[in-house]
C-alpha cells in the first residue's frame, strides 16, 4: 500500500488496531465522494469534482459512518471541498 505521508500511514495502523480490537468496523482507505458532475465549461468538458477521503469506517454502536482525513496543511482547495461536503451532510473528522 501507499500513503501519502508518513502520518497517514502510521494513522492506518491505529485504525487496523482499533478494527481488530472491535471498536470500529468495515475500515476504507481512499474512498471517493462526487460532489458535482462532470461539465462542459465553454466548450471544455471538466471533470466531476470529487473528494477522496483518506479513511471512513463505522465506530462501535454508531449507525453513520466517519469520515476521516489526516492533515498537514489545511488548503484552500480543501476548504472547498470540506464546505461542499457539510453542505451534504457530511462531516469531516480532521487528524493533525
Amino acid at each position: 500500500m501507499t500513503f501519502d505521508s508518513k502520518r497517514e500511514w502510521q494513522r492506518y495502523l491505529e485504525l487496523r488496531t482499533l478494527e481488530r480490537a472491535g471498536e470500529i468496523e468495515s475500515l476504507q482507505r481512499q474512498v471517493a465522494f462526487e460532489l458535482a458532475p462532470a461539465v462542459v465549461i465553454q466548450g471544455r468538458k471538466r471533470p466531476a469534482l470529487r473528494y477522496i477521503a483518506d479513511f471512513v469506517y463505522r465506530e462501535k454502536g454508531e449507525t453513520w459512518a466517519t469520515v476521516e482525513d489526516v492533515k498537514g496543511k489545511v488548503t484552500e482547495g480543501y476548504r472547498i471541498k470540506r464546505h461542499l461536503m457539510a453542505v451534504r451532510g457530511i462531516q469531516i473528522k480532521e487528524v493533525r
